[in-house]
């Protein structure tokens, strides 16, 4: 499941820097949405990962997977 929320991660990575090449704001902004989304749901962000349980882990992660594969 970590691995589906990098990949996400990932892709979304490269549509910031396809929209920052294109000078495209509106798109930038979403991508770096997608960013901060997976990375919320990886644990980067917010609460740390190594501080929740493993139940905690994986609920956020399939919370993070459901908005990601949906927008």
């Amino acid at each position: 499941m970590s691995a589906r929320l990098r990949v996400h991660l990932m892709a979304a990575r490269r549509e910031v820097a396809v929209a920052r090449r294109a000078d495209a704001q509106k798109a930038e902004r979403v991508a770096r949405d997608r960013v901060h989304r997976a990375k919320v749901a990886l644990g980067e962000r917010g609460t740390p990962w190594w501080e929740q349980s493993a139940a905690e882990r994986e609920a956020r992660w399939r919370e993070g997977l459901a908005v990601l594969e949906t927008t």
